[in-house]
């Protein structure tokens, strides 16, 4: 079994295209997405579920009224201006416990937090593990690790070759999650200032953990210049290119409807992701 992420350093680079294109190209994968603080995989995907699980991603104080007696100490030790009129605010806690600690009435209990809830569902592309994380709550690194352990307890049963994972963007804890023990990340970018410099950033994150790494250039045509910068920058860091994906209008028509680029046949879009797939898939035959 053998696992790919797809990443990217910074949001709307177009990773999740990308992912659902592979998605289509794999004939025997796990899917899963790993995006669980914006999940947008099952808009392409269309999932059906067949199981939904609660997360609990950490502990919450919660405040007994009945056994305060309104002394003031939890109110004047929380940092965070946490509680207000004995009522405490959970967005603005940071789940720290000091009110816990200060409260002589034992009136303040820690307490399971109900964070989300997490999916096993069946696309038309085979199994997809997916979760959608609450507003304004914590520990999405958590849950990345939770839906990958499913992801490959499924490979494992249904004896699947690959694990494809929509990874978050950024360098953030969910991005480690997602990439850590994996057999290949695959990062997409753009020719943009902001697409190089975040590209920089989530390679040096790849090679702090030793991970072989790809790249993919979408829409390489919107600037010509720093396209030939991000291939200088993978040059000379010895990261190869396997693809560079022409600005095309009709990837925007093929998410409105539904579809894959690769099913909706958006012409050189799809033929470039086509072969870039076989790039991934011929490396990790080997690795």
């Amino acid at each position: 079994m053998k696992q790919l992420t797809v990443i990217s350093g910074k949001g709307g680079t177009g990773k999740t295209t990308v992912t659902a294109s592979f998605a289509a190209l794999a004939k025997n994968a796990v899917l899963v997405d790993g995006d669980v603080d914006a999940a947008d995989l099952h808009l392409i995907l269309q999932p059906s579920i067949t199981e939904e699980s609660d997360f609990y991603g950490g502990r919450v104080p919660r405040l007994d009224r009945e056994k305060c007696n309104e002394c003031g100490l939890c109110v004047d030790y929380c940092r965070f201006d946490a509680i207000h009129d004995y009522t405490i605010d959970l967005i603005s806690c940071e789940g720290c416990g000091l009110c816990v600690t200060v409260c002589p009435e034992n009136a303040i209990k820690m307490e399971e937090n109900l964070s989300g809830k997490w999916f096993i569902s069946q696309t038309r592309f085979g199994p997809m593990v997916h979760a959608r994380l609450g507003i304004a709550e914590e520990n999405s690194g958590k849950l990345v690790s939770l839906v990958r352990q499913q992801a490959r307890l499924i490979a494992q049963k249904d004896d699947k070759e690959i694990i494809i994972i929509d990874g978050p963007p950024g360098i953030g804890c969910p991005v480690i999650a997602a990439i850590s023990g994996v057999d290949l990340v695959m990062a997409v970018t753009e020719p943009t200032i902001s697409g190089i410099h975040d590209l920089e950033r989530v390679l040096g994150v790849v090679r702090h953990f030793d991970i072989p790494a790809m790249v993919l250039i979408n829409k390489c045509d919107i600037n010509l210049e720093l396209s030939r910068k991000i291939k200088d920058y993978c040059q000379k860091n010895e990261v190869e290119v396997i693809g560079e994906i022409l600005y095309d209008p009709t990837v925007t028509d093929a998410m409105v409807n539904g579809k894959t680029v690769v099913e909706y046949d958006s012409k050189s879009t799809a033929e470039g992701l086509r072969m870039s797939w076989d790039k991934v898939e011929n490396f990790l035959k080997k690795s």
